[in-house]
């Protein structure tokens, strides 16, 4: 593997036909590089959940991926609303995806809980009204 490449996402919010593009892209390029399978499983879960979040809650983002021989990082930036309670949003089960987005099959309140279950660290920078920023590494 070369020493470190770098990739940029844009995700498109309500946008629920591309989202997942930006996993399947890191993922698919893992693959050809030849990384361990457990952590390109994680990489996608771990990634596709986010992206799935930034879709549902707040219109889209951008996602910047590194990845180097040691591990994948992987920001999620977005301009949404901001989660209130991070404790409370952690939770498996709890959601504030609305009624339209869970009768689609989204929003079950999986989505932060799976990001931590798949990487192999994450921290979350949000603000209200400002945004949300969750940076992922899973190790190589």
């Amino acid at each position: 593997m070369s020493d470190q490449i770098h990739l940029t996402y844009q995700v498109s919010g309500d946008d629920f036909t591309r989202a997942g593009e930006a996993s399947s892209d890191v993922k698919r390029m893992l693959k050809k590089m030849g990384a361990d399978p457990e952590a390109i499983r994680k990489v996608a879960i771990s990634m596709y959940e986010g992206e799935i979040n930034m879709v549902i809650h707040a219109h889209g983002g951008e996602i910047n991926v590194t990845i180097t021989p040691e591990e994948v990082q992987m920001v999620l930036s977005d301009n949404g609303p901001g989660i209130a309670d991070v404790d409370k949003a952690m939770e498996a089960g709890f959601s504030t995806a609305p009624e339209n987005v869970r009768s689609l099959g989204f929003g079950a309140g999986m989505g932060l809980p799976n990001m931590k279950k798949y990487s192999d660290d994450m921290k979350i920078d949000t603000k209200l009204g400002e945004g949300t920023t969750v940076t992922m590494k899973v190790q190589m």
